[in-house]
């Protein structure tokens, strides 16, 4: 019985693991859709001096306006899943 009650925590605590894995995922297929007709990766590889994105709150502001340019509606959470793929990929800004 102890067992299963350690497993059973441990599965619920990954779970947020395990959902924010799953949004950057969502957030990488939204951006290969919908982004890539007018944007390739290494756009987002510009060194840090020479990109208008210095810090996560302007990643969110370009997103956010770039995203209303596509034949898609963007949700606010598909928006911030966009802006995750992007950080965790390229941009790496702390939280």
């Amino acid at each position: 019985m102890r067992r299963f009650r350690v497993i059973s925590l441990l599965t619920l605590l990954s779970l947020p693991l395990m959902a924010a894995a799953q949004d950057i995922e969502h957030g990488r297929l939204l951006y290969e859709t919908y982004c890539f007709d007018c944007h390739y990766p290494r756009v987002h590889e510009r060194p840090r001096g020479r990109s208008e994105v210095q810090n996560l709150a302007q990643l969110r502001d370009l997103v956010a306006s770039r995203a209303t340019l596509t034949k898609y509606r963007f949700s606010l959470d598909e928006k911030e899943d966009v802006v995750q793929y992007l950080n965790r990929s390229y941009y790496k800004f702390a939280k």
